[in-house]
């Protein structure tokens, strides 16, 4: 699914280069569930969103899928994500100007389900999430937590291929936490492939498999 090769990623920083990922080798099989874990600064997020298209790498190849990510333009890129992807954010990226519903009815639009179809999700999913009461509200109406619950409903809702996660219980309390991580098990049990990024280890314990980075390095 997923193979990165001598991926590099760098900043011009003056004269010098400032590296955060070094020659990163990975390859992720569907229906895996990987954890990233490493202290801060290791360049565990920026290796997330490489992955999830959300940034460009510097050196190396990228291929998801077969399609060669590092040699495409931005637009077909978005339309991989589009198609395969959902991502939770650690600082969530709710639209602000949106409802709950109309945040969650977001990824619907892009796969084209219709109207019905639409409805019929975001229902489903404002209920199991237990945030019907809410769906009428803004983002900036929501605690940090109930954002958090709402980014993670909207990544999944459109039944993505791949679930990216950044830190995806930082901000719940630990019922809500465990709840998602039983949640993230079930899809992958479901064979979607899931990537998290996490600090704990009770919730790298639900992947398949630990990626130690540091420094910019895989060390294992």
């Amino acid at each position: 699914m997923i193979k990165l090769r001598s991926v590099t990623k760098a900043y011009n920083s003056g004269v010098d280069k400032t590296f955060v990922l070094r020659n990163i080798n990975l390859h992720v099989k569907e229906g895996e569930f990987i954890s990233i874990m490493g202290p801060s600064g290791a360049g565990k997020s920026t290796l997330l969103h490489i992955i999830g298209m959300l940034d460009s790498i510097s050196d190396g190849e990228y291929h998801f899928f077969d399609q060669p990510v590092h040699a495409l333009n931005e637009k077909k890129r978005a339309a991989l994500y589009k198609e395969y992807l959902g991502f939770v954010f650690q600082s969530y990226h709710l639209i602000d100007d949106l409802t709950v519903y109309e945040n969650l009815e977001m990824p619907l639009l892009y796969k084209k389900y219709n109207s019905s179809e639409r409805k019929s999700l975001v229902c489903d999913t404002l209920d199991r999430f237990q945030i019907v009461g809410k769906k009428n509200l803004f983002p900036n109406q929501l605690s940090g937590g109930q954002q958090q619950l709402v980014g993670v409903a909207r990544a999944i809702i459109s039944k993505p291929k791949l679930l990216l996660a950044d830190e995806p219980t930082g901000n719940l309390h630990s019922v809500q936490g465990e709840e998602i991580m039983q949640l993230l098990s079930n899809l992958n049990q479901d064979r979607t492939t899931i990537i998290q990024v996490t600090h704990s280890e009770k919730n790298a314990g639900y992947g398949t498999r630990i990626l130690q980075l540091k420094d910019g390095w895989i060390e294992n």
